[in-house]
């Protein structure tokens, strides 16, 4: 069967090897289509934390089940399935406390271990959701939607709340409507302003801001001069990160979302004068897979306009370096096998 590896920093190989041998307590599945998220495009550019070359990336992924045994999940040959593609121990104390999106020993498919830029995959039985009623395009999303939803769940977000989402990428978008789902007032701040324009237009995000030297004075105004109660970083840039705080309303919340393999610093007396919740959100946990899987199922979430370029498997090398530049206009690109 076919795949694709990521040799190297900018190096990506068509190969081939054998199908997957069925294994006790894993399934074999068929992959339909796989969603290009931020840890793929920082891996192939070299600046992906908890990575190793080589690699099959890929792990938001739309499923179909071609070899599976007698499971109490239901789960049957012809399925679709939704994959969590976070292997973890069950067994560290993150895991024994509910944690497993930040388990000890974690793994995550197309990251620690190869994903699903390939024509099959076998993985273990119990990272799988039934999807009957969710399109390929839908199950490809349930993963980064997820991740926003994890993130608006740890900081328990209010009715009513003015937050600010740093950063319009997927997750930051997926971040923007699930928050407006849940009631609060979102504010963007992007440095594209096509990307402002899109959660603008398309989720009805009525305050943008463009990143930059008069942010701060903008998010103050909009906010009555009381700033965010909550602020979540979705950028992953080292600047944005130190620099989020200063959005924040005393007695805040700072939400850390997107990943950095920098080291970042704040001032004390800053943080502390407000008595920030500094907290980072990492993954998604099966609770957050299942809200995200409901909202999709009842059309709220405008997966047509979301992803904006899909190619075929063969024609992935060739557009990923186009991806790469946000001049594009790509918010999600996919692939399909």
């Amino acid at each position: 069967m076919k795949y694709i590896v990521c040799e190297k920093p900018g190096k990506f190989l068509l190969k081939e090897k054998k199908e997957p041998k069925k294994e006790y307590g894993k399934a074999i599945l068929k992959v339909k289509k796989v969603g290009i998220c931020g840890t793929d495009l920082h891996a192939y550019s070299g600046n992906q934390a908890f990575f190793d070359y080589p690699r099959i990336l890929g792990h938001e992924l739309a499923t179909e089940v071609v070899d599976i045994e007698d499971n109490n999940k239901g789960i049957k040959v012809g399925d679709n399935v939704v994959v969590m593609p976070y292997i973890s121990c069950n067994t560290c104390i993150a895991c024994r406390n509910g944690k497993t999106n930040c388990c000890s020993k974690m793994q995550v498919l197309g990251v620690h271990t190869d994903g699903g830029m390939q024509e099959k995959i076998i993985v273990p039985i119990e990272l799988l959701i039934p999807a009957p009623n969710l399109s390929d395009n839908a199950m490809a999303l349930v993963e980064p939607l997820a991740i926003g939803a994890h993130a608006i769940r740890r900081a328990q977000l209010r009715p009513g709340e003015d937050i600010v989402v740093v950063g319009c990428g997927p997750i930051g978008i997926g971040i923007m409507k699930l928050a407006q789902i849940a009631g609060a007032n979102v504010i963007a701040i992007d440095v594209n302003q096509n990307r402002l324009d899109y959660v603008k237009k398309t989720l009805g995000v009525e305050h943008i801001v463009l990143a930059g030297g008069e942010a701060l004075d903008k998010i103050s105004k909009i906010t009555d001069h009381n700033m965010a109660t909550a602020v979540f970083d979705a950028s992953g840039h080292k600047g944005a990160l130190e620099f989020g705080h200063n959005f924040m309303s005393h007695g805040g919340r700072y939400i850390l979302v997107g990943l950095s393999k920098a080291e970042i610093a704040f001032n004390h007396p800053a943080i502390h004068a407000k008595e920030i919740t500094l907290m980072c959100s990492r993954n998604a946990t099966l609770e957050d897979f299942k809200h995200v899987m409901a909202i999709l199922e009842k059309g709220k979430f405008p997966i047509d306009s979301f992803i904006t370029n899909n190619v075929d498997f063969n024609d992935m090398i060739t557009n990923f370096d186009s991806w790469l530049n946000p001049e594009n206009g790509v918010i999600k690109a996919t692939v399909n096998f």
